[in-house]
């Protein structure tokens, strides 16, 4: 079956890079979209809670239950989370939830917790929900998977500028550092291999202490981290990013005293919108709903 699997990957793989490809020579969109699509607005929601870290940065997992639940609620309109839940998934769906492991801010673990014990409260088996990020195409969850939960924390990054949710997304590729050309611009081709489209429930982009600058591939320093103590939750994985982008390139402003941009610029939020059809990166086709702790909220 790995034999299989491998041969599968790698086939899509080709095809979505001649997308990119394609997409570079004739500056064209490569998803079809409807005229409604492109002027209908995404909704984010922004929750933050001071009291989601201790003194020592330690994260409560109650407040944090409490933050997801809020933002998930307001998302979608519904009563209680409860039923918000069950609008995002049924019974029968197999769900992998795309974490990310890299050590020096990794996806933090009561928050994969949490997520699973929602989706088994909102009636999915506890067989059918993995978290994983470097081995989903290997995972057999994640191999079988009608449905997906993509959650990462903010930072900057050495080759994207940004590490985004469109990125975290990269480990469903067989040869991820084919997608870092171009400060990673063709990243949203991944999005479209028949393995991961259609999939995606919901977006969490963790907020709680991002990183705002780095220096190189390896970088990390905790002294361009901040308690911003938020989470932004979308089914638009592309207005969550445009939205953590401008808090991002706000506190390096107010750090740096003066305009300090992203470097590289984050090039494949945009083309996720204008080249892949994955969403809206446009501020005025952005519906922000902002919920708890407002001190510094950047935006």
């Amino acid at each position: 079956m790995g034999t299989r699997k491998t041969a599968i990957t790698r086939r899509d793989f080709l095809r979505a890079g001649t997308c990119v490809t394609l997409g570079s020579l004739v500056g064209l969109p490569l998803a079809e979209s409807t005229h409604a699509d492109r002027t209908k607005k995404s909704r984010v929601v922004l929750v933050r809670d001071k009291h989601v870290l201790d003194g020592k940065e330690q994260i409560h997992p109650i407040t944090l239950g409490r933050m997801l639940d809020r933002a998930v609620t307001a998302l979608l309109d519904a009563s209680d989370p409860s039923s918000a839940w069950t609008r995002l998934v049924k019974p029968d769906d197999i769900v992998g939830i795309k974490t990310n492991v890299w050590p020096y801010l990794p996806t933090p673990e009561p928050l994969n917790t949490l997520i699973r014990e929602r989706l088994i409260e909102a009636g999915v088996k506890g067989g059918n929900v993995s978290a994983d990020d470097r081995e989903v195409l290997r995972n057999p969850v994640f191999q079988r998977s009608t449905a997906l939960v993509n959650v990462r924390p903010m930072r900057t990054h050495h080759w994207s500028g940004l590490g985004t949710l469109i990125k975290n997304y990269i480990m469903f590729v067989s040869h991820p550092s084919r997608y870092h050309d171009n400060a990673c611009g063709g990243l949203g081709a991944i999005w479209h291999l028949p393995h991961v489209k259609g999939k995606t429930r919901l977006n969490i982009l963790v907020m709680i202490t991002p990183l705002f600058h780095g220096m190189g591939p390896h970088h990390f320093s905790r002294a361009h981290t901040w308690p911003y103590c938020g989470l932004i939750v979308s089914e638009d994985p592309v207005a969550a990013d445009a939205t953590g982008a401008r808090i991002i390139q706000a506190k390096r402003d107010a750090f740096f005293g003066g305009e300090n941009p992203i470097n590289p610029p984050p090039r494949h939020i945009d083309a996720a919108d204008t080249r892949f059809g994955l969403g809206t990166s446009r501020l005025e086709r952005i519906e922000l709903i902002r919920l708890g702790w407002t001190e510094d909220i950047l935006l």
